[in-house]
């Protein structure tokens, strides 16, 4: 068994007979998480799960410069928390067709309403940087999921992937490191010192 089945397994035996259950799958910045989530979207029964992504709360660029956080956009402090809080509790109540936002990387802002989550969706797969950040707000979100997963990745590997995802989106070798050590870099240290502890963890890389 692989080890996607494998964790699949262990969603669908915490789920018991529950017909919403919400997976939070977290991690630093390159971990993976967009990756792991598509893949047991794809291994869930057809039609039984969707992704809910955090960014999809990113605060538009406008507004960052406004509040002169345009240099650390994907910080804590630069998404809807808010937003994202109410979303997560109508998709807990099992709320029929809730509409989500989702954020376009190549275009470097959101599109709201570009997906819909059916009532009849059991499994909601959450994936963000800071769903498991013990600060508050973002540790009013705990309660709000059934089941969460932490993707454990070494720094280099992190660093590397990140590397590759700006030369992706056309930055420079130059850019793209100072990017990662003014805004990722911190980010992943955030994250990896103010977490709190996860059902399953996933080491990858």
């Amino acid at each position: 068994m692989s080890e996607i089945a494998h964790i699949a397994a262990a969603i669908f035996k915490r789920a018991g007979k529950a017909g919403r259950f919400v997976v939070a799958i977290a991690g630093p910045p390159g971990a993976g998480k967009s990756t792991l989530s598509a893949a047991l979207r794809d291994v869930l029964p057809e039609g039984s799960a969707e992704v809910v992504a955090m960014d999809g709360f990113h605060f538009d660029d406008i507004i960052l410069e406004r509040r002169g956080l345009r240099g650390r956009k994907g910080a804590p402090e630069t998404f809807d928390f808010a937003g994202f809080e109410t979303l997560m509790k109508r998709i807990h109540a099992g709320e029929p067709d809730i509409a989500i936002p989702v954020f376009d990387r190549n275009m470097e802002l959101s599109r709201a309403a570009a997906e819909v989550v059916g009532s009849d969706t059991r499994f909601i797969l959450v994936e963000g940087n800071y769903l498991l950040l013990d600060e508050d707000p973002w540790s009013r979100l705990a309660p709000l999921f059934d089941f969460t997963i932490f993707i454990d990745v070494p720094r280099a590997e992190l660093e590397r992937r990140l590397r590759q995802r700006w030369h992706d989106h056309g930055k420079s070798e130059a850019d793209a490191l100072a990017w990662i050590a003014s805004n990722d870099l911190p980010n992943i240290e955030r994250v990896l010192a103010r977490r709190r502890e996860a059902d399953l963890i996933v080491e990858d890389g």
